[in-house]
């Protein structure tokens, strides 16, 4: 799963990439360049097939350092070479050899092309244009352990290839409509997509989902060439339609056509991400198509693509950076920053060091499976206890910590832990068979006035934790100014 996942990013973020070039052939060198550094192949190529001729010519190619190209010497190919690939390519299969060695003896010159190439396995996939086979893309020693991902992802990306080659032509041809057509093909990735005169502020949809169109209450059939006047009243309803009332404003000013040029000026592109009301978060893009003889922009690209899988993925590896995964509590790391920035802010408090006493008897005695329930529950009290303001993390191991903003009374303080170890007696472990879990918590105020730092509060509540060591039983003491001022609160009163 996980290898399949990184094939889709990796196509994704190639597709973007390519997409910040002018050229459709900058575009492909760009596109295979980016997908064979990310998967770690030696090398990628597309083949064009000259039925007249029957050969086939290797247009485009990418090498990885080190490794010689190959291009000059592979034009004019003749199909015949490789007939066993055409007739695979028939059955609706792609060519896939996990070792050369194999095709020894069955194959011979294929063999003997590819041993001279270096090759040491490959993965072939055909071109298919209009439901005929028009030439290949192959990736030369790809990382054996990822085949399943390659494999999975070939038709796709032998989609996104012909529709570069697509543009390339109709790029060639100078045929706008043929252009916008090769674009159209282009946006699968993209919502919507518009082609945009800069100057006089007409537009083409080039694209636009039946769920966008209907949401918007727009008639727009794919594929019917039209142009419309007022790109700027036109996406400005959009945007007062689709996007939320706190991000509005700031949408608003990204599709202003008055600025776009000098913000494009030396840029690929710019992008906006907003979250819209049909299906989350989307990001717009500006694409620079052409300028005039003066360097004056004349057509740019309009694009929105869904991004609401994306952000998922980003807020989870935010999540599993930030989240002990055992309790669900800040891990250390985000814990402490998080307290950090209250003192920043010179925002007093409590800190309190929470450590489960004779946790490792509890392990050696009950199992460790029984020391992380132990920990998980010790958690939930914590969490029970707090509000949601307050900063509750885990150290690590059978340690704690809680920042609790605005306690700043010895009084009110006392109130709070006496509930915290209300909640920490109600724990009950049925393997430790009513055997009670003991605290022991040290504590400091921090009353905002002076600049301090965590380390400085974290060392005068370890040295309360020290003292509360001493007593028996859960206990809990808060650091003085002075060694001897601790406030002990002794087990009786909890």
């Amino acid at each position: 799963m996980k290898t399949i996942i990184k094939y889709e990013l990796v196509i994704n973020e190639a597709l973007r990439s390519a997409l910040n070039y002018n050229t459709p052939d900058e575009q492909i060198n760009e596109f295979i360049r980016f997908f064979g550094r990310h998967i770690g192949s030696d090398r990628i190529y597309i083949f064009e097939d000259c039925k007249e001729r029957h050969g086939t010519d290797n247009t485009y190619e990418w090498c990885a350092q080190g490794v010689i190209p190959e291009i000059d010497r592979l034009q004019n190919v003749d199909m015949d070479v490789i007939k066993w690939w055409y007739d695979t390519f028939s059955k609706g299969e792609s060519i896939i050899i996990t070792d050369i060695e194999d095709i020894k003896e069955e194959h011979r010159m294929s063999y003997d092309m590819l041993k001279a190439q270096n090759v040491r396995n490959v993965v072939v996939c055909p071109l298919r244009y209009k439901d005929e086979i028009s030439g290949f893309f192959g990736v030369d020693n790809p990382p054996k352990s990822d085949y399943r991902g390659l494999t999975s992802f070939l038709d796709m990306i032998g989609t996104l290839l012909i529709s570069f080659l697509k543009m390339r032509n109709s790029f060639i041809k100078s045929n706008k409509e043929a252009k916008l057509s090769s674009y159209s093909s282009l946006s699968k990735i993209y919502a919507s997509m518009h082609f945009v005169d800069v100057q006089t502020k007409r537009y083409h949809i080039i694209k636009m989902t039946d769920q966008i169109a209907e949401y918007l209450g727009k008639d727009f059939k794919m594929g019917k060439y039209e142009i419309r006047d007022d790109f700027c009243g036109y996406i400005n309803d959009i945007a007062e339609k689709m996007c939320i009332e706190s991000q509005l404003q700031e949408s608003l000013e990204f599709v202003d056509l008055s600025t776009l040029e000098e913000r494009l000026l030396g840029k690929n592109s710019i992008t906006h991400e907003f979250i819209d009301k049909i299906s989350g978060w989307g990001r717009s893009r500006f694409i620079p198509v052409d300028y005039d003889e003066d360097g004056k922009l004349l057509h740019v690209l309009f694009c929105i693509e869904c991004i609401e899988e994306e952000k998922k993925r980003e807020n989870r590896l935010i999540y599993l950076a930030q989240t002990d995964l055992m309790t669900g509590l800040c891990n250390r790391g985000s814990g402490e920053k998080k307290i950090t920035e209250f003192l920043k802010e010179k925002t007093g408090g409590l800190l309190c060091l929470i450590d489960c006493d004779k946790f490792k008897s509890i392990n050696d005695t009950y199992g460790h499976s029984v020391g992380d329930k132990v920990i998980i529950a010790v958690a939930e009290k914590l969490q029970k206890t707090c509000r949601d303001s307050d900063v509750v993390l885990r150290l690590g191991g059978d340690e704690f910590a809680m920042f609790i903003p605005g306690m700043l009374e010895q009084r009110t303080a006392e109130k709070f832990l006496e509930r915290f170890f209300e909640n920490i007696r109600q724990i009950d472990i049925i393997e430790m068979q009513g055997k009670n879990i003991e605290i022991s918590l040290g504590a400091c105020f921090y009353d905002g006035y002076e600049e301090v730092s965590f380390d400085q509060l974290y060392r005068k509540a370890d040295r309360a934790m020290y003292q509360s060591k001493k007593q028996k039983g859960c206990s809990a003491v808060i650091y003085g100014e002075e060694m001897s001022n601790f406030i002990r609160m002794q087990p009786s009163q909890l």
